[in-house]
């Protein structure tokens, strides 16, 4: 399928990824490379968010009209036609009802295209032009952070929903008696499987008794990248619960696999460093469950465009709404409706 993104492209635009624990904006050029990047901790309310946004933007040093569109990921549903925050539980609540483009006026200037989705929508739309899902036209991607984000890429097409919900793979019920989570519901994926769950099991498990790598002196919860580092150390506690999540990580994408058919699955985000830890066995729950019905191997890989975070997707939005806004493509992108 071609896509505006592939159309011939000069100057640079803005991509902006509003995560849980970072906002993240980089310039990128038309092939999707990164030519310079800032990052700084994601604020806690309104006011200090919009002074963050625009001091990322400034710092690139650039005339408002050098950047020629800006794209924006960021989690919760977003309509992608107003950039407005439907809803978003859990920390960044406070951006409901707020309009993303809003946010970095006047570091942006108005004029400027901007365009916004879900992060982990955008994050596979920077995969289907420069990456993995290259050249698919069905594929599967999670996002593995401090949740879990997901995107659908159906017949050559973002899958939105009735309602825009649809791709929010961590709200997935994989233990209905399980942990509350921040959607008010129990058991979600993201309640087992994220870099916080995985840090809270493991801090739980700490106190067992059990002599264990996981133990410090500042008797603070272990990162997620430390619980998988002990666990390739071979940290019995941390093995369990690696391997515990990984499964029930694993068994939820084979259902995902067996209701769309996919051609690949992606995934994305900060836990993905953990690399064989959970790839092989992640590929080993997919291929088993998978076998009988599927009778073919879907594989499940690492996403390849230059930053897992979310950036460069974000930017083949915005170079996708340079187009529209020059009306000079009939076809509306992957990621927009018809």
């Amino acid at each position: 399928m071609s896509s505006s993104c592939e159309r011939p492209f000069s100057g640079y635009v803005l991509g902006l990824d509003i995560g849980g624990t970072e906002i993240k904006a980089a310039l990128v050029n038309g092939k999707g490379n990164i030519l310079a990047s800032h990052r700084s901790p994601t604020p806690r309310t309104l006011r200090e968010i919009r002074y963050s946004l625009r001091l990322l933007i400034g710092k690139f040093r650039l005339a408002a009209k050098e950047i020629r569109a800006v794209g924006i990921g960021c989690k919760g549903i977003i309509d992608p036609e107003t950039t407005e925050v439907l809803a978003l539980p859990g920390d960044l609540h406070y951006l409901e009802g707020q309009k993303l483009n809003a946010l970095i006026v006047p570091a942006v200037p108005t004029s400027c295209p901007v365009a916004a989705d879900n992060d982990a929508r955008v994050a596979l739309v920077g995969e289907h032009q420069w990456g993995a899902a290259r050249g698919r036209q069905n594929a599967i991607m999670l996002t593995l952070g401090t949740g879990v984000g997901g995107a659908i890429l159906a017949d050559g097409k973002i899958l939105r929903g009735a309602g825009g919900v649809a791709g929010h793979l961590g709200h997935l019920t994989v233990q209905p008696d399980g942990p509350v989570c921040i959607c008010g519901s129990r058991g979600c994926l993201e309640t087992i499987f994220s870099a916080r769950a995985l840090e809270a099991e493991a801090f739980a498990a700490m106190h067992l008794g059990v002599k264990s790598r996981l133990f410090n002196s500042q008797l603070r919860p272990p990162s997620c990248e430390e619980v998988f580092d002990c666990a390739r150390k071979g940290d019995k506690i941390a093995r369990l619960v690696v391997e515990r999540a990984v499964t029930v990580l694993g068994g939820a994408i084979a259902g995902l696999v067996h209701a769309f058919d996919p051609e690949i699955v992606i995934l994305g985000g900060q836990i993905t460093r953990a690399g064989d830890l959970l790839f092989a066995p992640v590929q080993h729950e997919v291929n088993w469950r998978t076998k009988t019905l599927l009778r073919r191997k879907v594989p499940v890989v690492k996403a390849q465009v230059a930053d897992p975070s979310g950036v460069v997707g974000a930017a083949a939005l915005a170079i996708e709404s340079i187009a529209i806004a020059n009306n000079t493509t009939r076809k509306r992108g992957i990621l927009f409706r018809q």
